[in-house]
């Protein structure tokens, strides 16, 4: 079995850079021990650490069309609704891999908890 350590994804919205053009797809890859303790060290973590999320994503969000480099500034000036599903996807991804999700049937229309993994 080969270890998945890339995943892509769609921003719901998407970036929008300042020549107006809106990037949506992109990839996020796997978190190192680096990826999380470095940002503690960081200033602006310090004095926020909020900003975490900022620097964490900026590390693990390899691509994303039509950006030449994912760094802060591009986490920051994403919307909020970008951002939440970036990080939600960063926990599916470095936890166990598997999201569960309450829905309907649609068969019966009873109550039901579904396993999600990313990339099956």
């Amino acid at each position: 079995m080969v270890l998945q350590t890339e995943y892509e994804f769609t921003l719901p919205k998407g970036y929008v850079d300042r020549d107006g053009n809106v990037s949506k797809r992109g990839t996020m890859r796997l978190a190192t021990a680096a990826d999380e303790i470095l940002p503690l060290k960081d200033p602006r973590v310090q004095q926020n650490p909020a900003y975490h999320t900022v620097i964490a994503l900026s590390r693990v969000v390899s691509k994303l069309e039509g950006i030449s480099e994912v760094n802060t500034h591009v986490i920051e000036n994403m919307w909020s609704s970008d951002v939440s599903y970036l990080q939600d996807l960063y926990q599916q991804i470095n936890g166990d891999g598997a999201r569960k999700i309450s829905t309907k049937c649609p068969q019966c229309s009873g109550s039901v908890e579904v396993t999600i993994n990313p990339g099956e």
